[in-house]
C-alpha cells in the first residue's frame, strides 16, 4: 500500500526521485501526473494517489501533457521487462527478493510493488511460474520426475510435489501420465448466451466452455483430458459444484460482477500473467490487446496476448471476451464473435442499470 502522506509530501516537493514510484490524479481536472510535475500545486482534497499509470487511467484520468507521466511509466515498464529477462536467465537458481532488488537498483519494498504493478504477479510468482513451465517441459521429455525436477531448479522431488501440484493442476507423475488418476465431473447449464458446460476436479474448474450441444462439449472435454476419468455429475450433485454453477449464473445475470472461482488449469508463466490481468478488468469494460500487453509489462507482446486469449480454457471465469482490437472491433472469440458481442452488450447494459440504481440511492 502507498504511504499517502509521504506521497503528498513528495508532490509538494516536486520530488523527481519518486518518478515512476507512484502517480497522483486531480479529480477536478481529470488529469494524472508524476510527483515532479511543475504544474500548480492542487488542493489536497482533490488529489488521489495511484501505484501505476494504468490504475490512474482505469479511474478515468488522462495523462498530463506537461510532465508526460505515461512516458515515465513506460520507462519503469521497460525496467521491469528487463528484470523479467534476468529472472528467466536465472530461473534454475534460487532468487530472493534482496538479490532481485539489488539487480534492479531499487529497495526491496519499491521493487516488489513496482514489479507487481507492471507484470501482474510478484517476482516470486513469476520465478515459480518459470520453474513450473520448465518442469512441465521436462516431464514430457525427460526420463522421469526426478530428472525433470532437478533440471527445473528444484532441490528435491519432495519440493516439487509440495509446491507445484497446485500449479500443474495435478501431481507431477499424473501430469507425466497425461491426467491418469484424475477424476473430472461435468454438467451443463443453459445461459442467456448459449449452452455452457463445466468440468471440475476436486481442486476447481478445469473446463468451462460454450457449445451447441452437450454431446459436442462432452467430446471436447474427453479429448482434452483423454487419460482422465471423466464422469457426468450425478444427483444429488456435489454441493461445491452446485455453488460454482450458481456463482456463474449470478455473474451472467449481473448480480455478481466478479466471477472469482477456483481454477485447476495448466498455464505457462506468460498465460498466467495475461489471464490474471483479464480477471482484473472491471465488469462491463474492455481493453485492447495492446493495453493488456502494456499492463503485463510486455508492450510488444500484443499478438502473444491474443494467443493467450485464444487458448483460455475457462470462458467467463477468465473473461477474454473483454479484450478487443485497438480499433474497437471485436475480432475473434473462441466461442464465436456473436456470443462475444452478446456478452459485452449484456454486461454494458447491466452495468448501466446498476449505476442508475446506485445514483437513485
Amino acid at each position: 500500500m502507498l504511504d499517502i502522506e509521504a506521497c503528498w509530501e513528495a508532490v509538494r516537493r516536486r520530488d523527481a526521485s519518486q518518478a515512476g514510484q507512484f502517480y497522483f490524479g486531480v479529480t477536478t481536472t481529470g488529469i494524472y501526473c508524476s510527483p515532479h510535475c511543475s504544474a500548480r500545486e492542487p488542493l489536497r482534497k482533490n488529489v488521489r494517489f495511484y501505484e501505476s499509470a494504468l490504475d490512474a487511467e482505469r479511474d478515468g484520468l488522462r495523462p498530463c501533457k506537461r510532465c508526460r507521466p505515461s512516458e515515465s511509466g513506460d520507462r519503469v515498464a521497460e525496467r521491469m521487462h528487463a528484470m523479467c529477462r534476468f529472472i528467466e536467465a536465472h530461473s534454475d537458481e534460487p532468487l530472493d527478493l534482496e538479490t532481485l532488488a539489488r539487480e534492479a537498483g531499487m529497495s526491496r519494498f519499491h521493487f516488489q510493488r513496482t514489479f507487481k504493478a507492471a507484470v501482474g504477479v510478484t517476482p516470486k510468482q513469476y520465478h515459480d511460474g518459470l520453474r513450473v513451465s520448465a518442469l512441465k517441459n521436462g516431464l514430457e521429455t525427460s526420463g522421469g520426475v526426478a530428472d525433470a525436477a532437478f533440471d527445473a531448479g528444484y532441490g528435491s522431488t519432495s519440493r516439487v510435489y509440495g509446491r507445484s501440484a497446485a500449479r500443474l493442476g495435478m501431481t507431477p507423475a499424473q501430469y507425466r501420465g497425461a491426467g491418469r488418476g484424475i477424476t473430472i465431473h461435468f454438467a451443463s447449464m443453459d445461459t442467456p448466451v448459449g449452452l455452457l458446460m463445466l468440468g471440475a476436479t476436486a481442486r476447481g474448474l478445469c473446463f468451462v466452455q460454450f457449445g451447441e450441444s452437450e454431446a459436442e462439449l462432452e467430446a471436447l472435454l474427453r479429448a482434452e483430458f483423454e487419460h482422465a476419468d471423466v464422469r457426468p455429475m450425478r444427483e444429488p450433485r456435489d454441493p461445491q459444484f452446485d455453488a460454482w454453477t450458481e456463482a456463474l449464473r449470478a455473474h451472467l445475470s449481473g448480480a455478481q460482477p466478479h466471477a472469482d472461482l477456483p481454477a485447476d488449469i495448466r498455464a505457462t508463466a506468460f498465460q498466467q500473467r495475461v489471464w490474471m490481468y483479464l480477471q482484473r478488468i472491471p465488469y462491463g469494460e474492455v481493453r485492447s490487446y495492446a493495453e493488456v500487453a502494456r499492463g503485463i509489462g510486455q508492450p510488444a507482446a500484443a499478438r502473444a496476448v491474443a494467443r493467450a486469449c485464444a487458448s483460455n480454457p475457462l470462458a467467463i471465469v477468465i473473461p477474454c471476451h473483454r479484450v478487443i482490437r485497438g480499433s474497437g472491433q471485436l475480432s475473434g472469440y473462441k466461442w464465436g464473435v456473436e456470443r462475444k458481442r452478446a456478452l459485452l452488450d449484456r454486461e454494458s447494459a447491466l452495468r448501466r442499470v446498476d449505476f442508475r440504481e446506485l445514483g437513485a440511492e
